[in-house]
């Protein structure tokens, strides 16, 4: 049972291009491109996370399922990273909003959000 968290580098290079079936200079040429980028040891040796394992599984099923080519697998990357940071960005501004409706609910006594009709 792994009880590392998920974003915990511990992976060199090796093993993680033998986990994702690809050469150590391509994990190299992604990281040079921005697509990856490896925690470092004290020793300046690239560790990896499962995130990183994660998002280098997508990268390649990128390559070799669907035939994209790099570029486009870097903008499609980027894309979806401000995409996943936008949504938490959202459910944070959610959370908070449905906090700040509750404490004035509390404080007006009213029992829920007022619906359409309701405000008419």
């Amino acid at each position: 049972m792994n009880h590392l968290a998920p974003d915990e580098p511990c992976y060199p290079i090796s093993v993680v291009a033998r986990m994702v079936d690809l050469h150590p200079q391509t994990l190299r040429l992604y990281e040079r491109m921005g697509l990856i980028i490896p925690a470092r040891s004290p020793g300046n040796v690239r560790l990896y996370s499962e995130l990183d394992i994660d998002r280098l599984r997508r990268i390649c099923r990128l390559t070799d399922e669907l035939g994209v080519n790099l570029a486009a697998v870097e903008v499609i990357m980027r894309l979806t990273d401000t995409i996943e940071q936008l949504q938490d960005e959202m459910e944070t501004m959610r959370s908070s909003h449905e906090a700040v409706v509750e404490r004035l609910s509390r404080m007006t006594g009213e029992t829920g959000p007022i619906t359409d009709e309701e405000e008419r």
